[in-house]
């Protein structure tokens, strides 16, 4: 064993939660009740820490989060300068955690804080990421299928297993939040990253329940976008088909030429086909726009690490020493 193992088994682990939030004022309350009825439940396994990460919320959210900091040491805050999207925010969040490992889940209470018992016992079973698995999700049925769908088609392409039916309530292992921050990246899809840097990983089935208060900030535009970002971050398979594709145009058009000098040869008589010429080039103009689009999105995605813009920018922090700011 290690000096750093032995010192672990001598002291109580510390666990962050990481929960960002954006507008839910209607939910931290009884997200902070049911998060320390945890705490006291498992004190004498574990101590807790609440790191709040505020994607510049315009209700009382963060109000509310400087109420509860002012009686709680252990609740931590981060407000940021605009609103940075979901995943830059729980990136931002997990570089913010002190503890031996992080749970992060939602404000809107659909995940059960309760199942980090669980959790933990399987991260101290020796696995580094702990997920949930969505049994049953309180959606319609197109919705549910869409996401589903999604998932299907993100893990078929994906260049490594990413989960299906998994979100972002997790638990994971600090070594975990030490790879992930080495990874430069504009558009984080932490989903497929975490799937993607290996360690012991398991999953526990669950049913989320239905949202609280509040409305839902994923409509089916956010999803649309979260899911191309995933399949432009963890796939080649985009690049592959377009140039599968435009192999197979080439090979059609060379066939395609071939065929009419042969019917021209045979049958002089035939009118040319002004028409046709003009469907053939709109074709192929619209087929190399569309293929255009593809590599776009990858060199977009360079430029954008090139630019090396920072995750989020800090507004405002509650219990933070400056040191302990990473952005």
């Amino acid at each position: 064993m290690t000096a750093a193992e032995q010192v672990m088994a001598e002291r109580r682990p510390l666990i962050s939660i990481s929960i960002p939030v954006l507008n839910e004022a209607g939910n931290i309350n009884a997200l902070y009740a049911r998060l320390t009825a945890v705490a006291e439940k498992m004190r004498d396994r574990c101590d807790l820490e609440f790191v709040f990460s505020d994607n510049h919320s315009d209700d009382d959210t963060w109000d509310i989060l400087k109420r509860l900091a002012a009686t709680d040491p252990r609740v931590k805050a981060i407000r940021f300068s605009k609103n940075y999207g979901f995943q830059r925010s729980i990136f931002a969040n997990y570089l913010h955690t002190r503890g031996d490992a992080v749970m992060q889940i939602d404000a809107d209470l659909q995940d059960p804080p309760e199942l980090l018992e669980s959790f933990f016992e399987l991260w101290q079973q020796g696995y580094h990421v702990v997920y949930g698995i969505r049994k049953k999700r309180p959606e319609g049925w197109l919705l549910n299928n869409f996401r589903r769908l999604g998932y299907w088609v993100i893990d078929k392409i994906s260049e490594h297993p990413i989960p299906r039916d998994v979100g972002d309530f997790r638990l994971i292992d600090r070594k975990v939040i030490e790879a992930l921050s080495g990874i430069r990246t504009s558009s984080p899809y932490l989903r497929g990253m975490i799937a993607g840097l290996g360690f012991n990983q398991t999953g526990i089935p669950y049913d989320r329940d239905a949202r609280v208060a509040g409305e839902s900030k994923f409509n089916v535009s956010r999803l649309v976008r979260l899911g191309l970002t995933a399949v432009f971050n963890h796939s080649t398979a985009p690049l592959r088909a377009a140039s599968f594709l435009g192999a197979v145009i080439l090979a059609a058009s060379f066939l395609g030429a071939l065929y009419y000098v042969v019917l021209r040869l045979f049958h002089p008589e035939l009118p040319r086909g002004l028409a046709s010429i003009h469907v053939l080039v709109l074709f192929g103009i619209g087929l190399n726009a569309f293929l255009l689009g593809i590599i776009g999105e990858y060199i977009l995605r360079i430029y954008l690490v090139l630019r090396a813009e920072p995750i989020a920018i800090i507004e405002q922090s509650i219990n933070f020493s400056r040191s302990e700011l990473k952005l």
